[in-house]
């Protein structure tokens, strides 16, 4: 009687671990969000047009990659995406596949959308470290510029940054990397005092003698 008892426990044990990774995944599809364990998508939208357009003006398969790889063309920078600017037609459907090629997380965000499509007005798409994800979105009519960036604290200050254009967009954004301007550029002010020219003068004076006497005692 013990040993059933038992092994009945048991068989219950295999069956509720057997259908924990089930109950897990399906809760990881909620509210716009999907989620595993190399990232997730929140607000994909494949097929819901927006008020103001008719049907679908295009479908653009477009490729995202992002990693320190792409900011080595931007002096200063640590991050960066492989492009910094999108051109689409109004109405158009965006497949996008998301790369990550670090191995820590990066994100692709894309702001200002219509509210009632993508909820806070974003879609967002999240990689934990090395690995891509796929959604799609379909835009407004409206001419328009979108930010695109990465939201994790430093990534975009460090070029993860890039626009989205709808119809040519209706101006740049600041501080896109190769292709903008910051609204307020860096300035690293040097508060000269007499130590510090004291010690630029003396590096000189080293800089000049040191050279000179090596050379005279090779010959």
């Amino acid at each position: 009687m013990m040993k059933s008892r038992m092994t009945a426990i048991s068989a219950g044990l295999l069956l509720a671990v057997g259908l924990l990774p089930q109950a897990n995944a399906a809760m990881m599809h909620h509210q716009g969000m999907m989620m595993d364990e190399t990232g997730m998508i929140m607000n994909a939208n494949p097929d819901r047009l927006p008020r103001d357009c008719p049907q679908i003006s295009e479908t653009v398969e477009l490729t995202i990659r992002a990693g320190r790889e792409h900011a080595k063309k931007f002096p200063g920078k640590m991050f960066a995406y492989d492009q910094q600017e999108w051109n689409v037609k109004p109405c158009a459907k965006i497949n996008i596949t998301f790369i990550n090629d670090d191995h820590v997380r990066h994100q692709m965000m894309i702001h200002g959308l219509p509210g009632y499509l993508y909820p806070e007005g974003m879609l967002h798409l999240e990689l934990f470290g090395h690995g891509q994800l796929k959604a799609s979105m379909i835009l407004p009519s409206r001419k328009k510029t979108y930010l695109v960036h990465c939201e994790l604290p430093q990534h975009q200050e460090k070029g993860m940054k890039a626009q989205l254009k709808v119809d040519g967009g209706d101006g740049d954004l600041p501080s896109i990397p190769g292709l903008t301007g910051p609204v307020r550029a860096d300035v690293y002010p040097v508060n000269w005092s007499r130590q510090h020219i004291g010690m630029v003068l003396f590096s000189i004076l080293i800089g000049s003698v040191v050279p000179f006497l090596f050379r005279k005692w090779i010959r």
